[in-house]
């Protein structure tokens, strides 16, 4: 589906609170606060979480299906990996069959972690200040969003 933009002149068009990237990096920028107050007492960053969730959904994975499902390159997902091998959360190992590929798996102590994580969600949907079904149907809308961008590359 697509429109055609309103008869708008292109000066005003590059008015800050017109960029809908903008609104979504704000948010992003909000999230990132609330999170870093949740995840505090896991000892965890943001991308380290979203690393673990990965890890509790599915056990233990590549790194290569890790990146994939994070929308991480292996630059940014590497030193992530790395502190979580060193706060003992994670373990990665070599595959035998292919040297070039790395899996990633849960160490006790990772594993046991999610059950401190599992307030986390709710206390991120309470600071939302939106019901469930905004939140469903927002991230409908982005997923949506998402998809349009990767076509338009």
């Amino acid at each position: 589906m697509t429109s055609s933009l309103p008869a708008v002149p292109d000066a005003e068009l590059l008015r800050l609170d017109h960029q809908v990237c903008f609104s979504l990096h704000a948010a992003s920028r909000a999230f990132g606060g609330v999170y870093r107050d949740a995840l505090k007492d896991l000892g965890l960053t943001y991308p380290q979480y979203l690393v673990m969730m990965v890890l509790w959904e599915h056990g233990s994975q590549p790194v290569k299906a890790i990146g994939e499902q994070l929308r991480l390159d292996s630059g940014t997902l590497s030193p992530l990996l790395k502190r979580l091998e060193s706060a003992g959360l994670v373990r990665r190992e070599r595959s035998a069959a292919d040297e070039r590929s790395v899996t990633v798996e849960l160490t006790g102590a990772g594993a046991e972690l999610k059950e401190k994580a599992l307030p986390v969600p709710r206390r991120i949907l309470a600071a939302t200040g939106l019901e469930v079904e905004e939140i469903l149907a927002l991230q409908a809308l982005l997923g949506r969003l998402t998809g349009a961008l990767d076509q338009a590359r």
